[in-house]
Formats: C-alpha cells, sequence, structure tokens
C-alpha cells in the first residue's frame, strides 16, 4: 500500500512493451487481487476505497472497464475487476451492475463469452487501434475469457444463480482439458498452469467456479479434473502443480487452500 498513489493506482514497475495497453489499470488489477484475496481489504479500508474509485474511473458509458485492452473490449479484465469488487463490498453499487448488464449483452450466441477482436480474427496488435471492434457472437466461445467472466457470476449472490451463469457453467466443464477455440490459450498444457490469486482460466479456478455456480453438479470431465487434483497431494497434504507469478514463497499455500476449498464442495 506504500507504493500506492493518491489517485489510488499503482505504477506498473515492469517495462511496457505494448502500444495502447493501460499498463497502470493493469497494475491496479495484480494488487487488488492481493489486497482483496489475500489481506481479505474491503471498501471500508480506503486503500481499497481509492483503488475501487480508480477502477471504476476506466468505465466506459456502455459499462465495460476499458483500457488493458487499449479501447478494445475485454469481458475478462471487466469480469476479473467486477470479481474483486464485488468480494470487496461493491455487489450493489449501479455501477457493478452496469457491468454486469454489459456482460449479457456481450454474451456469445452459444452462451459463452469470447475476446470480440478475436471472434473476427485479429491479434492483440489490434489493442493499439482507436476504432473499437465489435464481436461476432455467431464465433464459438472461449474457455479462457469465459472462465474469468463466470467468477465474477460466482462471486455475485444473485448473478451467479441465474441462467446465464448456470448455462455457461455447463459450458465450461465441457471444455475442461481441452485446448481452446482461438490461440490465447490454446494448448492443453494451460489448464495446470496454476496462479494465485486467480488470473487465467486454469483447473482450479474453473472448478472453483463451477462448484459455486453449480452445487453438485459432476461429469466425467469434472470427474477427471477431481482426480487430477488429488493425485498431486503430497504427503504433507500440499498440493503441487505448474504455479506461475511466484512471487511469495508460500504460494502453495494460496494453491493448496483454492484445492481444498474446490474438493470440500466437489464431496458434499
Amino acid at each position: 500500500m506504500r507504493r500506492q498513489g493518491t489517485d489510488g493506482s499503482w505504477i506498473y514497475p515492469g517495462r511496457r512493451p505494448r502500444a495502447g495497453t493501460d499498463y497502470n489499470l493493469l497494475e491496479a488489477y495484480r494488487q487488488l487481487g492481493f489486497l482483496v484475496e489475500m489481506f481479505g481489504l474491503t471498501r471500508e479500508h480506503p486503500a481499497l476505497a481509492a483503488a475501487a474509485e480508480f477502477v471504476f474511473s476506466h468505465q466506459s458509458a456502455q459499462g465495460d472497464l476499458r483500457g488493458i485492452y487499449g479501447n478494445q473490449y475485454s469481458p475478462n479484465y471487466t469480469a476479473g475487476f467486477l470479481e474483486l469488487l464485488v468480494k470487496a463490498g461493491y455487489p450493489e453499487d449501479p455501477r457493478v451492475e452496469l457491468a454486469f448488464n454489459w456482460l449479457e449483452a456481450m454474451r456469445q450466441d452459444d452462451g459463452g463469452w469470447a475476446l470480440p477482436l478475436r471472434t473476427r480474427g485479429r491479434n492483440l496488435d489490434a489493442l493499439g487501434e482507436s476504432q473499437t471492434i465489435s464481436a461476432d457472437p455467431t464465433q464459438p466461445f472461449s474457455h479462457l475469457i469465459t472462465g474469468v467472466v463466470l467468477r465474477a457470476y460466482a462471486a455475485h449472490p444473485r448473478h451467479r444463480t441465474g441462467p446465464s451463469a448456470r448455462m455457461a457453467a455447463v459450458l465450461l466443464a465441457g471444455r475442461l482439458f481441452e485446448p481452446d477455440a482461438y490461440p490465447d490459450k490454446g494448448r492443453v498444457a494451460d489448464w495446470t498452469e496454476f496462479s494465485f490469486p486467480f488470473w487465467m482460466t486454469d483447473l482450479v479456478s474453473a472448478l472453483d467456479t463451477i462448484t459455486i455456480i453449480l452445487p453438485g453438479f459432476t461429469s466425467e470431465k469434472t470427474d477427471h479434473a477431481r482426480d487430477w487434483l488429488s493425485g498431486h497431494q503430497e504427503p504433507t497434504g500440499l498440493f503441487t502443480g505448474h504455479l506461475l507469478r511466484d512471487r511469495y514463497h508460500d504460494l502453495q499455500l494460496w494453491f493448496s487452500l483454492a484445492a481444498c476449498r474446490v474438493l470440500s464442495r466437489m464431496a458434499g
């Protein structure tokens, strides 16, 4: 918190390789994840409240949170922020509801979500363009994007029970251990590359969401995922895996806690 600016932001510490990306907003997402998921801060804390207002200052009139992908739509980062803001005490904020309304309008025809520029066959070089690229809703959903969006739905006590969340959770469950429809996370191995706080869609983040939105849901793929996790428990009781963003020496503890939450729900 000592590195937080007076406007609630943080300065991105690294190189800024991609034009059009608001790297300070990206850093705010990273720091909010630590503050909310690891330290339990809520809107009652001035640092969290200031960060929330910095994030909301990037909300468009349509409702999405824009900047990390330049002027392009980003269902994943919009929802990623929503997840953390809801957990921090903003579930009834009208700006949060506006963003959920935007997510509802951005669904693909199959019920999931995708990065709009990818549905038009564009690559990430489009992030530097000023014109916003609309989605082709007839294209298939992305489990990378859908998994992140569903984390926001799972966090919200009302939206997690709606038909959109339930339909998309079934779609996500059907994609476990499958390559994505788009190239950003196109490897099967991406399912078993983990981070905490959650960032991309991995096996634990997906199961965490599915077990919240669809209590008691089972399938061949969710059983396979449960068995994979169980098979990666050490004699110490901790879980092991390919852990990304290893900024903290106790990251395995947080990952193990997340795995335990998932397995507890799956056990009924």
